[in-house]
């Protein structure tokens, strides 16, 4: 076997699901052990959630998971389907929605395995209804940005930059009535939000999410990929968004204030599948560079 990483996922892609999820506790709690910030970082923002151990330790390995779970999902063949891996859970919402002709908007937390939900829609929902667009920064590793974009090059399943070019591409998907889908509770670029309550203390929020539904329309919904026990796969979750005139307020801080209490309902739901040493907090890096 090659020791070149695109050969090295592609061999661990082969593997059964539970061998991976079992390498993964193993990594989530060796990264936990051995890095203080992450581990400092974990704990504060589960502890600011106000949780009690018992019900965040759990994810400790649920991270470690999630990463040792990304070759099945980047490196499989095309011709081999995720969807045998997938149950639903309110995909009737997607159909009912997506009939509308206005497009969909899809918000996914940094939770569970989020990877699965949009290359489920691709299988299932892009051949009828368009593919559907995925917000993403590139790699910071460059060795891993021709993997990544190699794994999202995946029939029904495209991919716009986080960038004003990126938005105008989802703006004219959803205008076409297709779908996107992103990550509201991942830090934007300076200039692209604003500060936002999130769990009580105030984190830089997009307002991306807001503007994509006002300006064109589209239904905005709740997903994402509960990753379940044993290696049996995944429950792709659907819900509806529980605070539509909060999202349409023309004041950016209380639509921003919005899209995170409807994602803290979902993350309160299942916080052990929930990204806890995410550095949701952070500042971001041109504003503490000297911006205002």
């Amino acid at each position: 076997m090659s020791t070149d990483p695109g050969s090295v996922l592609r061999w661990l892609a082969r593997w059964p699901l539970r061998w991976l999820h079992r390498l993964g506790d193993a990594l989530g709690w060796a990264t936990y052990l051995l890095s203080p910030t992450y581990r400092r970082r974990f704990n504060e923002n589960a502890g600011q959630a106000g949780l009690a151990p018992d019900r965040f330790k759990p994810a400790i390995r649920q991270a470690g998971r999630l990463v040792m779970e990304l070759p099945l999902l980047w490196a499989r063949p095309n011709d081999q389907p995720i969807l045998p891996h997938v149950r639903w859970q309110g995909e009737s919402l997607i159909a009912a929605a997506l009939t509308l002709g206005r497009g969909v908007v899809f918000l996914t937390p940094h939770m569970g395995c989020f990877e699965v939900t949009a290359q489920a829609f691709a299988e299932r929902f892009g051949g009828a209804y368009g593919p559907i667009t995925v917000l993403f920064r590139p790699a910071r590793k460059l060795w891993l940005r021709p993997l990544m974009a190699a794994a999202r090059m995946r029939p029904g399943l495209a991919t716009a930059p986080a960038t004003l070019a990126g938005v105008r591409q989802m703006m004219r998907a959803l205008r076409r009535g297709e779908s996107v889908g992103l990550l509201p509770d991942q830090v934007p670029p300076d200039g692209l939000g604003v500060w936002a309550p999130f769990f009580g203390k105030p984190a830089y929020t997009m307002t991306l999410a807001a503007r994509l539904v006002v300006q064109t329309g589209a239904v905005p919904l709740v997903a994402w990929g509960e990753r379940l026990a044993g290696g049996a796969g995944y429950v792709v979750h659907i819900s509806a968004f529980d605070d539509p005139a909060g999202l349409a307020s023309p004041d950016p801080a209380e639509s921003a204030a919005a899209v995170n209490g409807a994602m803290e309902r979902v993350i309160l739901q299942r916080p052990e599948q929930y990204l806890w040493g995410y550095h949701r907090y952070k500042t971001p890096a041109q504003r503490a560079a000297g911006g205002d």
